[in-house]
């Protein structure tokens, strides 16, 4: 007797159809409550229009990043609702380097089995973050792979795209020796070093929960702090600044060299700031040597600002977190970093 298999499906392959048009469904109720006036059209279409207006010399800055292996931290914890906010705020940083303003996002979320609860989650987070940035999510793409991802893992990725004109864009080329280097804090590791940090602690949602006097809560807590923004604190500063490093992966020693100009290095005190108790934990409990700390982490310092000196009086009034950390030197070469006191 011939056996037949059953007739072959998308379900049976792991792939749910509903499951992904509820997903969209939900997205598409979050990113509504991001438009603004120059969002053409809905989401949904094959092509997201947006429509760039008030400017006279427009130029376009975009960039792309993910949110790395803090996602399986929040899975760990079954706690999705800020890894969405840490992506569009990674983004925004990136962009506001150069001076731009955001205008509009889009993500890309890839699951082993799309939950759309999970999604709702993950889409609260991304629509909360672009409101407080003035970013409209326009777009974005849902993909249930289970033959890719295990278990309950999943990505998580975004796309901005926004606009500064042309001759207010901040590049570096106006650093010069001598200009000051002010610190912005940070509130935690951000999107940087967690694959460091679970080879520290592992993620076993024991591990996880575990209360931390040093840290005032859980550990997951302290390590599901959202990336911070630094755009609406540093939007009225704009114009009185040089040059801003965002610092992520690489920590100050490799961030801060991007926006420096050949044959100018820093100068970076490390005793200027306090270490938030979360970098001193990691570093006793792992046993990692200083400088492979400034190499990974933030160390506490999310984004640095250059300005002149006859400009940082006023710049600390406008940004009173502000704090000096070091200064711009003569170098030979290829812009570095020289750490006081590592």
């Amino acid at each position: 007797m011939e056996n037949r298999q059953p007739p072959a499906s998308y379900s049976a392959a792991g792939v749910d159809l509903e499951a992904g048009a509820l997903a969209n469904r939900l997205i598409h109720e979050q990113a509504q409550t991001t438009f603004s006036p120059g969002v053409l059209g809905d989401v949904g279409s094959f092509g997201s229009l947006f429509q760039v207006q008030g400017y006279r010399e427009p130029v376009l800055v975009s960039s792309v990043d993910g949110v790395g292996t803090k996602l399986k931290v929040a899975i760990a914890l079954d706690k999705h609702d800020t890894v969405g906010i840490d992506l569009v705020n990674h983004c925004v940083n990136d962009i506001l380097t150069c001076g731009a303003q955001p205008l509009f996002f889009l993500d890309y979320i890839a699951m082993g089995k799309l939950v759309p609860e999970r999604i709702q989650a993950i889409a609260t987070g991304l629509a909360r973050a672009c409101r407080e940035a003035g970013c409209s999510l326009i777009g974005g793409e849902t993909a249930e792979m289970p033959s890719l991802y295990a278990g309950g893992d999943y990505d998580l990725v975004g796309f901005i795209v926004g606009v500064v004109e042309k001759p207010n864009i901040i590049d570096g080329r106006a650093i010069r020796p001598g200009d000051v280097l002010l610190g912005l804090p940070s509130s935690g590791l951000h999107t940087n070093g967690y694959s460091l940090v679970r080879r520290i602690f592992g993620t076993e949602p024991s591990a996880l929960k575990a209360f931390y006097p040093e840290l005032g809560r859980t550990l997951g807590e302290e390590l599901l702090e959202p990336h911070r923004s630094y755009y609406p604190l540093l939007k009225p500063a704009l114009p009185r600044v040089k040059g801003l490093a965002h610092i992520t992966g690489g920590g100050i020693v490799d961030n801060l060299p991007r926006i420096l100009p050949q044959g100018l290095s820093a100068r970076v005190d490390t005793s200027s700031w306090e270490t938030p108790a979360i970098f001193r934990l990691i570093q006793e409990r792992g046993g990692v040597d200083t400088r492979e700390m400034y190499r990974v982490f933030n160390m506490g310092i999310g984004m640095i600002v250059v300005s002149s000196p006859e400009e940082a009086a006023g710049l600390r009034a406008l940004l009173p977190q502000a704090s000096p950390v070091g200064e711009v030197v003569e170098g030979k070469g290829k812009p570095g970093v020289e750490l006081v006191g590592v």
